[in-house]
């Protein structure tokens, strides 16, 4: 016998709380009992979730995305869903998300239905998110999300885009005969001496940690440090100084913005290389707020930006901004055959203490209490 919250939840709001049934596909029997027991709720029926937000009719979003590209997603967004009036803002840096999650807990923040739950502040966001069970309607079918996209522990965040790590070089300076095959040739000793640039924070070589594990890296990063790199903050300060010739080389730097350099370098002398395992991570995570007065509408969003019109933009505009998760996108495609170091879900929450710990290894100070 249902509970009466759960027939208020069915009859009003068009929710159903997770039931354990017994036809359910071994993959979601364990997780389900689990989720219900947190609070969680799922929606059963794509058809009644699109009714919703029809009455809805609103959608005021927060994310991290490229201006470019939230500009052209919000116009196919729109034209997808003509019901839904979507007001998109951006939000970037750390300091624009720590402002945020202190609006979210003084209650100045009720407007947004969508939020981006920055993973340098994820535990302080999670109190504040609405408990949808994404992953089970994912699996389900009553959403098409990839499952991997959806945050296996607090199932209700989506991160739709990947970010593959390369390394960037000018021609001129570095010649096909000389460019480094995988990443130890990095350490030979014709790369001794700054001739190539590494940026002061870890986060691409902590994503090597998935496939050598942290001792390889923690060591890779040592012997790195004792190339005398010449040692560099920011991918966007960097690569014009590959194209003029300055800096020869960068290792680890984010494919997509090397590839929108080169769409952009006039003189052709940019150009990347990925090296195996390729590193990457998921990005982009997105999710609903306790207080979204929108919740409906806001799923149809995370739907979308899953799907292939939303990858499609992701790759045009980025450029190589889709998810590796997305079969036929760019991303996937450039990674096709190629092995991995992917940072998942699980993984991406000890990237902290990795990258404490390769930075350590670099020889750079710690701050002192």
């Amino acid at each position: 016998m249902k509970t009466f919250l759960a027939v208020f939840l069915s009859v009003t709001l068009g929710w159903e709380i997770l039931p354990i049934a017994a036809a359910e596909a071994p993959s979601t029997t364990k997780a389900k009992p689990v989720a219900q027991a947190k609070g969680y709720v799922a929606f059963g029926n794509h058809t009644d979730l699109v009714e919703k937000a029809k009455q809805e009719r609103n959608l005021r979003i927060l994310v991290n995305m490229d201006p470019t590209t939230l500009k052209a997603a919000t116009k196919a967004f729109n034209q997808r869903y003509p019901f839904i009036n979507l007001h998109a803002q951006e939000i970037t840096g750390t300091d624009m998300a720590q402002r945020n999650v202190l609006e979210i807990k003084s209650g100045r923040a009720r407007e947004w239905d969508i939020i981006y739950p920055s993973r340098d502040l994820y535990s302080e966001y999670l109190p504040y998110l609405w408990k949808i069970d994404l992953l089970h309607m994912a699996e389900r079918g009553v959403v098409q999300i990839p499952a991997a996209m959806i945050d296996p522990k607090n199932r209700n965040i989506v991160a739709p885009y990947t970010r593959i790590i390369a390394a960037a070089y000018n021609k001129d300076s570095v010649g096909a005969e000389h460019l480094p095959k995988s990443w130890d040739d990095f350490l030979k000793p014709e790369f001794k001496g700054r001739k190539f640039a590494v940026d002061i924070g870890p986060r691409p070589i902590a994503c090597l940690v998935p496939a050598w594990g942290l001792e390889k890296t923690m060591d890779f990063a040592r012997k790195v440090a004792a190339q005398e790199p010449i040692w560099v903050r920011g991918v966007s300060r960097t690569l014009p100084s590959i194209i003029t010739g300055e800096v020869p080389m960068m290792m680890g730097t984010l494919l997509h913005s090397v590839k929108r350099a080169e769409l952009k370098d006039r003189t052709g002398a940019l150009r990347h290389v990925v090296l195996e395992p390729v590193p990457v991570y998921l990005t982009s995570e997105q999710a609903i707020l306790a207080t979204s007065q929108n919740r409906h509408a806001a799923i149809l969003w995370l739907e979308w930006m899953a799907g292939a019109e939303s990858q499609k933009i992701a790759d045009d505009h980025e450029p190589m901004g889709s998810s590796h998760l997305f079969r036929g996108g760019g991303v996937e495609q450039e990674l096709r055959g190629k092995k991995l170091s992917w940072v998942n879900w699980e993984q991406h929450a000890n990237m902290e203490s990795w990258m404490t710990k390769l930075f350590e290894a670099y020889g750079f100070p710690s701050a002192q209490r």
